[in-house]
């Protein structure tokens, strides 16, 4: 069938406006390197206080973090959509920004590494499960970053 891709991307945070073309090249980029067609899924970026509600009320886990993902209930009816929906990704934009500091590289790398992670989630990987499936996962993470063509050192979104 050969149809697009689509990312519903939604910027609670009104600081990241300027990286939707980023994020859906970027889910592109994830679709091609999987051997994906037509596939869905949703962004949301936010704040701390936002994910660590979240973060609470879905991992029983009192503390921000990074990036959750959400991942189409397997077992819901899919027959006859043209496109594959794989959840959610929701990013929290301050952490976001602690851990790029701390890495010493640009935000909207740090925005695209959690993306590509939660995007992971969502296609069935778990480091959790064990060591090999972490190895392969990170692994996996790292190609699909070193592989995406993006300039991050002339990124200038986020914005402050």
């Amino acid at each position: 069938m050969n149809l697009e891709n689509t990312l519903e991307f939604d910027d609670q945070t009104e600081k990241c406006i300027g990286l939707e073309k980023m994020f859906k090249d970027l889910l592109n980029h994830i679709a091609k390197y999987q051997k994906l067609d037509s596939i869905l899924e949703s962004l949301t970026i936010v704040n701390d206080e936002t994910i660590h509600k979240l973060n609470l009320e879905y991992r029983n886990t009192d503390r921000p973090t990074d990036v959750l993902s959400f991942s189409f209930e397997e077992g819901e009816d899919e027959e006859g959509l043209p496109f594959t929906n794989l959840g959610e990704v929701v990013i929290s934009l301050d952490t976001a920004r602690r851990q790029a500091l701390e890495f010493k590289h640009p935000t909207c790398r740090e925005l695209a590494f959690l993306f590509i992670h939660g995007t992971l989630h969502n296609l069935g990987y778990d480091h959790a499960r064990s060591h090999e499936d972490a190895v392969i996962m990170f692994a996996l993470q790292n190609d699909i970053l070193n592989s995406f063509e993006f300039d991050w050192e002339s990124c200038v979104w986020p914005k402050d």
